[in-house]
């Protein structure tokens, strides 16, 4: 790590005195007064973050850490972005909020830049606060749509921490507030490395995991499903980069059933694959697609749902039954409009695909040849794992499935002691920059990993 000295001032001014000073308030009231997401609350020791500026943030103990987490996967273009910095300030000196009933210039450029982008003819956008309400969203304009109330989704998912979304994910975090109740069905979907099919190769798995989906399908009712909803790369769940052909199969499953095919893109949309939306990969067009997080980096929260014409249709004389307070807000849209335009400005996109394809790709599989706890890398543009096991016969993951271990732990603080924030979830390490690290940034991360890996003995 980079420690502060007496005399070095942060990026935001604070003194190194100052920075500590307001850190350990802070955290004093943080313990005192506020109640964390999916945490225990009397064992948890939260990080004060008291700066970040690119590719880094600055903690409350006075060190600099490389931010390959990008938070929760959503600064995408890196932290205090100037452009979206002013941004921010000059729509709060001339309009901070209304209601979303009338129209706003924000609003309305960060739904036209939207539209351009997203595939295929997907040009209404609903604007939600974030990633899991969007998803909310889309499964209810899907349920009205089809008149059907089913809703199939994949293990290995997250969809987000409300009660339809937190339903349809399909990891751990799901079981304390799953009831059976919601109409969601879940289905394997395709992950080569731990073949639910028996498959050797990617055709394998793609031919196998859409027979499972059909006979899935089948099973419960064609007639009762409104909808499919897949992650397009699911990304906490382990960055699993679906085999070619697997969502065009998906796609011709729900058009011959009647189905909505929803794409979630919170997390992998917005450059952080290498495109614009991860579907791009797969020559695909969804009914809705639901976006957040890198759609302004996070800086003001913002999610929403583009909808198909036929999907919208289905709203042109029949009033859509749902609404928020903040939908579209204009602090938000125009941090859109802003992260949107840079990205076009910078070539942010292309160098997130850039830096996979050169530097991330080639240095983790360096990596995975000489550390034998490493089973498999895999991932596109700025979002890859690192799938770390005990053996790599066996595959037995290093921590189990929903939990962490004593190796997975050692790994993570040996990150962080040596100047890495990574992003980590049960027995993988995530590459998950900003889509705008450079080179010479990401090497210094891969370094640091590579060399924390070894000082475990991994």
């Amino acid at each position: 790590m980079t420690p502060l000295v007496e005399s070095y001032v942060l990026p935001n001014g604070l003194s190194a005195e100052r920075a500590r000073a307001e850190a350990a308030r802070a955290y004093a009231l943080d313990r005192a007064h506020v109640f964390h997401s999916w945490s225990a609350q009397a064992e948890i020791t939260p990080m004060t973050i008291v700066a970040a500026q690119g590719s880094y943030v600055w903690d409350g103990d006075g060190n600099r850490l490389l931010d390959f987490s990008s938070q929760l996967v959503n600064t995408n273009i890196g932290h205090q972005h100037p452009k979206v910095v002013a941004a921010i300030a000059d729509q709060a000196a001339k309009l901070c909020t209304i209601a979303p009933q009338h129209a706003n210039a924000a609003r309305s450029e960060a739904a036209r830049l939207i539209a351009e982008r997203t595939p295929g003819d997907l040009n209404k956008i609903f604007f939600t606060n974030g990633g899991a309400d969007a998803i909310e969203h889309a499964v209810r304009m899907a349920r009205l749509h089809t008149g059907r109330y089913k809703v199939l989704a994949r293990y290995r998912s997250y969809h987000g921490g409300t009660d339809t979304a937190i339903n349809l994910t399909g990891d751990p975090r799901r079981w304390p507030n799953d009831y059976g109740n919601s109409g969601v069905v879940h289905f394997f979907g395709p992950f080569l490395y731990r073949t639910q099919f028996h498959a050797t190769t990617e055709a394998e798995e793609t031919s196998r995991a859409l027979t499972h989906l059909e006979d899935v399908i089948r099973l419960e009712g064609p007639s009762t499903i409104a909808a499919i909803v897949l992650e397009s790369i699911p990304g906490t769940a382990g960055i699993m980069v679906p085999p070619p052909g697997y969502l065009a199969g998906v796609r011709e499953l729900c058009d011959r059933h009647g189905i909505v095919f929803i794409a979630d893109e919170v997390m992998a949309g917005f450059g952080r694959s290498g495109k614009w939306f991860a579907v791009d990969h797969f020559d695909v067009t969804p009914d809705l697609l639901t976006f957040a997080k890198g759609v302004n980096s996070g800086y003001v929260p913002l999610g929403g749902v583009a909808i198909s014409p036929a999907i919208a249709d289905t709203f042109a004389h029949r009033a859509y039954p749902g609404g928020l307070t903040y939908s579209g807000h204009p602090l938000a849209t125009a941090a859109a409009v802003a992260t949107i335009n840079a990205m076009d400005d910078e070539g942010i996109v292309d160098n997130a695909a850039r830096i996979g394809n050169d530097v991330i790709g080639p240095c983790l599989r360096d990596i995975a040849s000489r550390h034998p706890a490493v089973g498999e890398v895999r991932g596109t543009g700025v979002f890859w794992a690192v799938e770390l096991v005990k053996d790599r016969a066996t595959r037995e993951p290093l921590a189990p499935y929903g939990g962490s271990s004593p190796e997975m732990n050692a790994l993570i603080a040996a990150c962080k002691e040596r100047g890495l924030l990574p992003f980590a979830n049960f027995n993988r390490i995530h590459v998950v920059p900003p889509c705008t690290v450079t080179d010479e940034e990401a090497r210094e991360g891969l370094a640091i990993l590579d060399d924390a890996l070894s000082a475990t003995g991994l």
